[in-house]
């Protein structure tokens, strides 16, 4: 089985509206964080949830951040790591929610 299939699209994030220019490797709005759930393995588009996926808590990994998202619709967890044009305070702000960590 592949487990990553690069797939290059843009699109307008269905949380804050924002034009995002995907680059194989985007799955996340660089400005809200959110995501749908559209893939079951990274860029496959397979999921048939496409529920919106909220950004739940950031966690440092090296010089970036894993952000943990959960589907809001049937509560899968999905991890990935921020790109460098993701939004900092966003970040920072999610990295001091401890929700993921206690299951609020």
């Amino acid at each position: 089985m592949k487990n990553f299939t690069k797939t290059i699209e843009d699109f307008i994030c269905a949380h804050c509206g924002a034009a995002v220019s995907g680059n194989g490797y985007t799955n996340h709005c660089p400005h809200c964080l959110w995501s749908r759930h559209v893939d079951n393995n990274p860029g496959d588009r397979a999921s048939s949830c496409g529920a919106m996926m909220r950004p739940i808590s950031a966690t440092p990994d090296g010089d970036r951040f894993i952000i943990i998202q959960k589907c809001e619709k049937c509560g899968h967890i999905h991890r990935q790591r921020t790109a460098p044009n993701d939004d900092i305070d966003t970040i920072i702000e999610l990295s001091t929610n401890n929700e993921f960590i206690f299951g609020k």
